[in-house]
């Protein structure tokens, strides 16, 4: 890549001109003659720009005749590295990990997904998608393309699905892309009654009936978990009908 520049010398005397810029990495100057034979000098590129190390170029181009008496000029030049979309997003987290109360409203933000990108304005644009979700979390969670919530879409169930996982796409305006893992763990509220289920194994009970003998069988059940599961059961009157629990 090159830069053409145009000088013109005051007079014939001054054609033997000689063109300089500052020392730096990125630009050199190449002189090439005219048919005419004056002279032209080219910037050229000598190294690849970068925008997100440097943004910007201060050159100064010092320009010297070849009059009697020699005389010179210098002339500032600034150049702007435009933005290409070179760098792809990239998500703050590999994996993201969220606790979710299964007793959540529809409509409740239960997680946010973040990428950043380098490159600028609408290079630097980013969208989020689902890329791999199982049918039953799809139902339940949606994604906001622009702000990357993870939101609720129906009522979660802890003895349903205890974790649901989902793989997140940040795209930016161009093709470059970026991938996350995204798992959320159900958290059981106290949602279910406990269940009584009575197997009687006499019935009637005859007055007689010696102390001791099981007339019936009570089964509890309570599809909660850990403390919201546990069942204490009590009567309100025991006697002389005693419960012995079941091995």
């Amino acid at each position: 890549q090159f830069i053409s520049l145009n000088f013109k010398p005051r007079k014939e005397t001054d054609l033997g001109l000689n063109i300089r810029i500052n020392s730096n990495p990125y630009f050199s100057l190449r002189v090439k003659d005219n048919p005419d034979g004056s002279k032209y000098p080219e910037m050229v590129v000598e190294k690849s720009l970068d925008r997100e190390i440097q943004s910007s170029h201060h050159l100064i181009l010092t320009a010297v005749d070849g009059g009697d008496p020699i005389r010179s000029g210098t002339a500032q030049i600034r150049i702007r590295v435009t933005d290409a979309n070179d760098n792809p997003p990239v998500f703050s987290q590999d994996v993201y990990r969220a606790s979710v109360s299964e007793n959540l409203p529809p409509g409740s933000s239960v997680l946010q997904v973040t990428a950043t990108d380098k490159d600028e304005g609408v290079n630097a644009k980013i969208t989020f998608s689902f890329t791999s979700i199982a049918k039953d979390a799809s139902h339940k969670f949606r994604l906001d393309p622009t702000t990357g919530e993870i939101i609720i879409k129906e009522t979660l169930d802890f003895e349903e699905t205890k974790v649901y996982t989902m793989d997140v796409k940040a795209k930016d305006a161009g093709s470059l892309v970026a991938q996350c893992k995204v798992v959320l763990e159900v958290r059981d509220e106290n949602d279910n009654v406990p269940e009584i289920t009575l197997t009687s194994l006499s019935n009637p009970i005859p007055e007689d009936t010696v102390s001791g003998t099981v007339i019936a069988l009570i089964k509890t059940d309570d599809r909660d978990t850990g403390e919201n599961g546990e069942i204490v059961c009590s009567g309100r009157r025991c006697s002389p009908i005693r419960k012995r629990k079941a091995l």
